[in-house]
């Protein structure tokens, strides 16, 4: 009996922040299911250690190091990506961050800047890139990392809640401008995940948060569904309540 194709068999996936945590959880899940990985982030060694992890477990993946706040470096991104595989079947919007919870009277314009460039710019900016193609191809997957913070602002977190606001809004539009086209576009939105973002608090269980892998297998099922389904939205908390 022929062995099954996998699933994302010779789709090319372009993820953004998948030196570590969630991005690169999702960009190893994708890499297992058959696709050919292009792994973008600032910090070059992470990059490779995500590399080599692909590429040890019989993947293929390309590392461009990246500074999303940059929009240079964002075209040449595409450029390599393009240069190398001819297409992007997938884009993962994941890169992103914010500064500590501050007060909004206490905070500093250059790092709501900062995180609005990184959260929510460089994700429309990376969309406007692979949009033509996929609209040509009439076949595409567009994953956007929100956040529960796409859904409820907190105190001290007003730059990070706008960012993600924003990008939740973003990716409603844009669901309904190529959704004729056959593209698939979703807000994956988790809790508390486990990763080096989520500080140290004695009242935190984080063996009950959620971890990159959960994710990034939410993530595989968007990629995978139905062409008759859009897995539009998704929210993923911990079942288990982790504070104490």
């Amino acid at each position: 009996m022929a062995a099954h194709p996998s699933p994302l068999s010779e789709q090319v996936a372009l993820i953004t922040g998948a030196g570590r945590g969630i991005g690169r959880a999702v960009a190893l899940r994708l890499a297992q299911a058959g696709a050919k990985t292009v792994l973008a982030a600032r910090t070059e060694q992470e990059l490779q250690d995500t590399a080599h992890s692909i590429q040890d477990q019989g993947g293929e993946a390309l590392s461009v190091p990246t500074d999303l706040q940059q929009d240079e470096q964002v075209t040449t991104l595409i450029e390599k990506t393009l240069a190398r595989y001819e297409r992007i079947d997938i884009l993962v919007n994941n890169a992103g961050g914010g500064p500590p919870r501050t007060p909004i009277v206490k905070s500093r314009l250059t790092d709501w800047e900062s995180v609005l460039r990184v959260n929510l710019f460089a994700a429309m900016s990376l969309t406007k890139h692979v949009l033509p193609a996929m609209i040509e191809r009439r076949h595409g997957t567009i994953i956007m990392l929100g956040s529960t913070a796409s859904l409820s602002g907190r105190a001290g977190e007003a730059a990070y809640a706008a960012s993600k606001f924003g990008l939740r809004g973003f990716t409603q539009a844009l669901f309904e401008e190529v959704r004729r086209y056959g593209i698939k576009v979703s807000l994956l939105c988790p809790g508390s995940v486990e990763t080096a973002l989520i500080p140290y608090n004695k009242r935190l269980n984080r063996e009950k948060l959620l971890s990159p892998d959960d994710v990034a297998e939410a993530a595989y099922h968007i990629a995978t569904a139905s062409p008759r389904a859009c897995p539009a939205e998704v929210i993923l908390q911990p079942q288990f309540e982790p504070f104490t």
